[in-house]
């Protein structure tokens, strides 16, 4: 087996070009890589800050991929380490825009944390 083998993180969005900008915001990334489709929107865009890939996004539909309406969260977009509450809070205020706040604060497994789900559907919890 491939010992550089990784899971690389990728989000379905409607509206990716919004999206690809509030994520640059909120954690200081940049685009690294995109193709997009005659409309103009993101079939693939790669993230990365300091070099580093991030997280892919791309335009839901753009397959005619369908989702039950009646889904449930099952994955969340994890981001340790910030490194400082202040960072977590920009990340939260940002993606926290037209979604749903579930926590901010302390947990017994980190000092500063929040969980959310941003108004494109996208559960994050992002810690110091």
């Amino acid at each position: 087996m491939n010992s550089n083998l990784k899971i690389g993180a990728q989000v379905y969005v409607k509206d990716s070009i919004e999206a690809v900008e509030i994520y640059c915001r909120a954690f200081g990334a940049e685009i690294s890589f995109e193709i997009r489709d005659d409309n103009g929107v993101f079939e693939h865009c790669e993230l990365s800050i300091n070099g580093q890939f991030f997280m892919c996004v791309s335009e839901c539909g753009l397959f005619n991929e369908s989702v039950s309406e009646e889904t449930h969260l099952t994955m969340a977009f994890n981001v340790p380490g910030l490194g400082s509450e202040q960072a977590v809070r920009k990340a939260h205020d940002i993606l926290s825009e037209g979604g749903k706040v579930l926590h901010l604060g302390a947990r017994p497994w980190s000092a500063f944390c929040t969980d959310l789900v941003d108004k494109f559907g996208v559960f994050w919890w992002i810690a110091v």
